[in-house]
C-alpha cells in the first residue's frame, strides 16, 4: 500500500506546502515543533481540508480539489492515534477496543480481537476502564483501537509525547512489533530524535511547513544540514552476539566489527538499531593499538565536508552503511584523510545508544 500526498494549505500567516509518498512500515515526520506535522497528519486524515492538492491512498483517490473530490473522514479507512488516548471513559477495555469494529463492515475486516490484544500485550486489561490505566496502557489500547477499524493507514501523531521515560521504553516494544507484523503504512509524527531512529523506515523532514529532506533513516540521520551537528550521526543494524551479565554489557555483531552496549534486554539473534553520534566518533588511520574504546568498526570515507568551522563532517561507509565523523581540520591535514582511505571509526559504549 501506498500513501501519496501532494497538497497546499494556508494556515494563518503560515503556509503547508507538503509532497511526498510513503510505502508500507513507519514514515516519520520529523521536526521541531510548529513545523508543520500534525497539520498534515489532520489533512491526511480528513480531519481539515487542503487549499489546493491531491491525497491518494493505495490507489483509492480520498482528495482532489481539481474534481472536487474529498472523502469524509470516517470513510477514509485511516486510523489515528493522538497524542493522549483520548478513550472513552464510559466504556471498558474491550469495548473501547470493539467501537471501531463494530463501524467496520465486515467484508472490510481484517486481523480479530485476539490478534490485536495479543500483538499488544493487553489481554489483562479487557475488563478494566480507563480511569485505572496507565498513561501507556492507555496508548497501547488507543492502538489497538485504531487497529481494530482495520485501516489502510496508520496516524500517529507523538504517541508518546505525554508519557515519562519509564512508559515510552514499556510501549516502545508495542509499536516495533505493529510495524513488523502488519507493514501498513505508518505515518508517525514526532521530534524526537531516539523515537524517530528506533522506530521508522523512511523520515522526512518538515521545516516551516516543506520537506528539507527524505530518505532512510540511515541517510538522513548522517545528514548535517538537515539533522544538524549536535545530533547528526549514524542508526546502524546489527544483531545480539552475546550478553555478559557479569559485565553488565550486551555484545553485538555489524558487517563493519563488533559492537559493545550497555545490558539491552533482548534473545541472541535479535536485530537492533543503534544510534551513535558523530560528535562521539573518533577517527584511527592504522592499528590504534590497545586503548580503552572497545568499539572499532572497519570504515571507509566516502567524502569531507567542507565548512567554515574548525571542525569537519566526514562521511564513513562503515559496513555498506553510512555513518559521520566530526573531526578538526588540524586532524584532517595531520591524518592525511582523503575519501577513499581505509580508518577505524573508535566510539566509546557509553555514546551508543541501544534502539
Amino acid at each position: 500500500m501506498t500513501l501519496s500526498i501532494a497538497i497546499r494549505k494556508q494556515l494563518g500567516q503560515f503556509s503547508l506546502d507538503i509532497a511526498l509518498e510513503t510505502g508500507p512500515g513507519v514514515t516519520a515526520l520529523f521536526g521541531r515543533s510548529g513545523s508543520g506535522k500534525t497539520s498534515l497528519v489532520n489533512l491526511v486524515a480528513g480531519l481539515s481540508r487542503p487549499d489546493q492538492g491531491r491525497i491518494v491512498l493505495d490507489g483509492r483517490t480520498l482528495v482532489d480539489t481539481e474534481r472536487s473530490i474529498f472523502v469524509p473522514a470516517g470513510k477514509r479507512r485511516i486510523g489515528y492515534v493522538f497524542q493522549e488516548g483520548r478513550l472513552f471513559p464510559h466504556l471498558s477495555v474491550r469495548s473501547n477496543l470493539l467501537y471501531g469494529r463494530w463501524l467496520t463492515p465486515q467484508a472490510r475486516r481484517w486481523g480479530s480481537l485476539d490478534e490485536v490484544v495479543d500483538l499488544l500485550g493487553i489481554g489483562g486489561l479487557m475488563a478494566r476502564m480507563p480511569r485505572d490505566l496507565s498513561g501507556g496502557e492507555k496508548q497501547r489500547v488507543a492502538i489497538g483501537r485504531a487497529l481494530l477499524s482495520s485501516p489502510d493507514c496508520l496516524l500517529m501523531d507523538e504517541p508518546l509525547a505525554a508519557l515519562d521515560r519509564e512508559r515510552k521504553a514499556e510501549i516502545l516494544p508495542f509499536i516495533e512489533r505493529l510495524r513488523d507484523a502488519k507493514r501498513l503504512p505508518i505515518v508517525y509524527v514526532s521530534h524526537s530524535v531516539e523515537e524517530v531512529a528506533r522506530l521508522s523506515d523512511t523520515v522526512a523532514l518538515i521545516e516551516a511547513g516543506r520537506v528539507a529532506a527524505i530518505g532512510p533513516v540511515g541517510e538522513v540521520f548522517a545528514r548535517l544540514d538537515a539533522i544538524g551537528e549536535w545530533e547528526a550521526g549514524a542508526v546502524l543494524d546489527a544483531t545480539v552476539l552475546a550478553q555478559d551479565p557479569e559485565a553488565g554489557v550486551t555484545r553485538l555483531d555489524h558487517p563493519a566489527g563488533s559492537l559493545v552496549v550497555p545490558s539491552i534486554d533482548a534473545p541472541i539473534g535479535k536485530r537492533l538499531r543503534i544510534r551513535i553520534r558523530a560528535r562521539d566518533v573518533t577517527l584511527a588511520v592504522g592499528e590504534p593499538g590497545r586503548l580503552s574504546v572497545r568499539n572499532r568498526l572497519r570504515a571507509e570515507i566516502v567524502s569531507i565536508g567542507e565548512g567554515r568551522s574548525h571542525d569537519v563532517g566526514i562521511r564513513l561507509d562503515v559496513g555498506g552503511e553510512p555513518m559521520l565523523a566530526r573531526v578538526t581540520r588540524d586532524a584532517v591535514r595531520d591524518l592525511e584523510l582523503v575519501p577513499g582511505l581505509a580508518v577505524t571509526a573508535l566510539v566509546k559504549a557509553v555514546a551508543l545508544d541501544g534502539t
